[in-house]
């Protein structure tokens, strides 16, 4: 009888023991801040200026102050909504699903995924409650009970996605959380400041890395990851009811649950690829956050942009099938009318560009793969443009039709969503770990041995 040890290829380059990898994940968050840091906050502070003073101002005068007009009455407010909430759903696609397929690649991305999830939950949450026009009802939006009782409308796809978005968030919250805990631990016994101890010590809720612990841990996490996994379905689908549900030519179709579903997770992987090839670079991160890791996230932003160019397809298909000639203007319109810039723009950056992922080379080179996650992400942005301001501003009655032309404070608070988003995570680089310090430890060489035996 033989034992022999059988080294699975590892994820992590290299063989690091686990003091270097606590000493490496943990020494952004203890050095100071970098001249290349403060420049890179200043920017999307101003930015993030610029977008809150927008807002005040619409929230003085009224949204009176941005381009919507009859009947274009949804524009950038809730085109931005719609990319924020799809940006936010790769994080618990690669946290929760990937996690459940015991998929090791995840373990050097997770971590920022679920914290993307976050900030851009947060961001897209802006804009429906300023969409209102009288953003200080919002608090009538929740059913709890009240003097005047009355009781929401649940009939409303505005109330909807206040019940789908909010969940997510929540749940999204506590299984980031859940998986910062042994993370707190290790910054806490790390900690030399007493007031860093002090902090630390209360969010890792008295963790001590026993076996019990572990074993709660491990139960919980599969649980929350179990629990999470039918909201990145459930969330986007909701939020596509917003429009299917109507009977608006161009939205009243049945393809748009899985189609907005695949067109949040191409959109949230390539702005996961985008950060991420500035924090691997930035912090020497690359044995962890490897190039086969980039790649495996290409080859699903390959996969589900073929999805939505297939989704692109159909509606052609089931406008044509559906004998109806309001269907069938709109698409053509789309496509050839006087919003036919934004709609090529979009087939180029989500179809077209992201073909060239069929390439290993493409898939491996850092400048190219970057340059196709931004297209997609503009990509995304005008899909979710041509799908609200096109199909509204050519309704059933011709004599008032209109063409929307964003104001500057639309741009404005369009760049101020991605100066909050950003600044979000410049400060959560600095203050948390980006990558899970225990789910990396789990699956460098030897961590956990396979052993095979026989008869020889």
């Amino acid at each position: 009888m033989s034992v022999d040890v059988l080294h699975e290829p590892s994820v992590i380059e290299g063989r690091p023991t686990f003091h270097e990898i606590n000493e490496h994940i943990t020494k952004p968050t203890e050095v100071r801040p970098d001249r290349k840091y403060m420049i890179a906050l200043a920017i999307t502070s101003s930015l993030l200026a610029l977008g809150a003073t927008c807002m005040i101002i619409t929230h003085w005068y009224g949204i009176g102050m941005w381009g919507n007009n009859n009947p274009v009455g949804w524009a950038f407010d809730i085109v931005n909504f719609v990319f924020w909430i799809g940006i936010g759903h790769a994080g618990t696609l690669i946290s929760a699903i990937l996690f459940l397929f015991r998929q090791k690649w995840r373990t050097g991305i997770a971590r920022f995924a679920e914290g993307m999830t976050i900030f851009a939950v947060m961001t897209a949450g802006i804009f429906p409650l300023m969409h209102v026009g009288r953003p200080w009802l919002d608090g009538w939006l929740f059913p709890y009970p009240n003097q005047n009782k009355l009781w929401v409308n649940f009939t409303s796809p505005l109330l909807w996605d206040v019940f789908a978005v909010s969940t997510y968030f929540t749940v999204s919250a506590i299984f980031w959380y859940m998986g910062l805990v042994p993370d707190f631990a290790s910054m806490r016994d790390r900690a030399t400041v007493k007031f860093k101890k002090v902090i630390y010590s209360i969010f890792s809720l008295g963790w001590r890395h026993s076996n019990r612990h572990w074993q709660h841990y491990e139960m919980m996490y599969l649980i929350l990851a179990g629990f999470a996994t039918p909201l990145v379905l459930s969330v986007h689908t909701i939020v596509s009811f917003d429009f299917a549900v109507s009977i608006l030519p161009g939205w009243h179709t049945t393809i748009f649950p899985p189609y907005f579903v695949a067109g949040a997770v191409f959109s949230g992987f390539a702005m996961v690829q985008n950060v991420l090839i500035f924090v691997r670079k930035i912090f020497n991160f690359e044995h962890i956050i490897t190039l086969d890791t980039l790649e495996k996230m290409n080859k699903i932003m390959l996969a589900t942009g073929m999805m939505v160019g297939y989704a692109y397809g159909m509606e052609f298909f089931i406008a044509w099938y559906s004998g109806s000639p309001m269907e069938m203007f709109v698409f053509v319109n789309r496509a050839f009318g006087n919003y036919a810039w934004a709609y090529w723009i979009m087939v180029s950056c989500n179809v077209i560009f992201p073909q060239f992922f069929w390439s290993r080379k493409i898939r491996r080179t850092i400048p190219l793969m970057f340059i196709i996650g931004v297209f997609v992400n503009v990509g995304m942005w005008f899909e979710r443009f041509v799908i609200i301001v096109s199909s509204l501003s050519r309704d059933f009655l011709p004599s008032s039709w209109a063409y929307y032309t964003p104001t500057f404070y639309d741009i404005g608070i369009l760049l101020g969503s991605f100066g909050l988003f950003f600044t979000l995570v410049l400060l959560f680089i600095k203050t948390l770990p980006v990558v899970s310090i225990a789910e990396v430890k789990a699956v460098i060489h030897g961590s956990q041995p396979t052993h095979k035996g026989g008869n020889h």
